[in-house]
């Protein structure tokens, strides 16, 4: 009896880390497949082309955004349009309702803590971010961090000035589904089209601008529910019901 469930334990442990190991490859595979597309749309963008943010184009569910690189955290990780299941076991997702980088207004990104926003637990204000899309570069620049409770939708709201938003869920090494949602909010910083026809993509640039003095983070409790400074309460008066809704599924699914 005792051998008939040593079996059956080795076959499902088996089984388990296969399935987890194909989707780890699967990820990947797709990481270099869309980061391979985005150079080539780098490198065949006519700077006097019309940018697509500002014709109003509609990325379809899945879609490629760009990518999202965070140099000091060694973080590079390629942006789909959407934050449900598929896309964010591919890569990074852009809220639905949220702006695209070049456009006025927050960019959100979401992601898993476990896999490509594991390094957000090293952020600290004052790194800079670089989000890459066929138009070029933007970068930004870390501003504050703030832990909340999921239900606090707040922070994927409209912004008056361009911003860039960083969700995952918190605590980092948490057995389970999180409780909290880490809050990464960065500012645009002076940014400059490139013309990426002449740019090898490994190589597009980044601002060098002098960094501020270096901030101290502000300490929160793992378990504190800190409000938003940046959009305060009743910021979505007016938004259709189904917006407020999406913004809440992306504080769902990113586990």
């Amino acid at each position: 009896m005792l051998s008939w469930l040593q079996r059956f334990l080795f076959v499902a442990g088996f089984m388990i880390i296969g399935y987890c190991g194909a989707d780890w490859f699967n990820a990947r595979m797709q990481q270099q497949k869309s980061s391979r597309e985005l150079d080539q749309l780098l490198l065949s963008h006519k700077p006097e082309q019309k940018p697509d943010i500002e014709t109003g184009k509609q990325i379809p569910e899945g879609g490629l955004v760009g990518k999202v690189e965070i140099p000091k955290l060694h973080l590079s990780a390629v942006v789909f349009q959407g934050t449900n299941d598929t896309v964010l076991d591919r890569g990074v997702g852009h809220m639905d309702s949220s702006a695209l980088p070049g456009q006025p207004g927050n960019v959100v990104l979401a992601a898993h803590r476990d896999t490509f926003f594991r390094s957000l637990r090293d952020v600290h204000p004052g790194d800079e971010v670089t989000v890459t899309t066929e138009d070029g570069p933007r970068n930004y620049r870390v501003d504050s961090t703030e832990i909340v409770a999921p239900t606090e939708t707040s922070v994927a709201g409209p912004t008056s000035e361009p911003t860039l938003t960083l969700i995952t869920c918190y605590p980092f090494f948490y057995v389970g589904h999180a409780p909290k949602r880490f809050i990464v909010r960065a500012k645009e910083i002076e940014n400059s089209p490139v013309e990426a026809k002449n740019i090898v993509p490994e190589q597009l640039p980044v601002n060098r601008s002098p960094r501020p003095k270096k901030e101290k983070a502000r300490a929160a409790h793992p378990y504190e529910v800190a409000p938003s400074p940046y959009s305060p309460e009743g910021a979505f008066d007016g938004r259709p019901p189904e917006k407020t809704a999406d913004l809440t599924y992306v504080f769902k699914v990113s586990r």
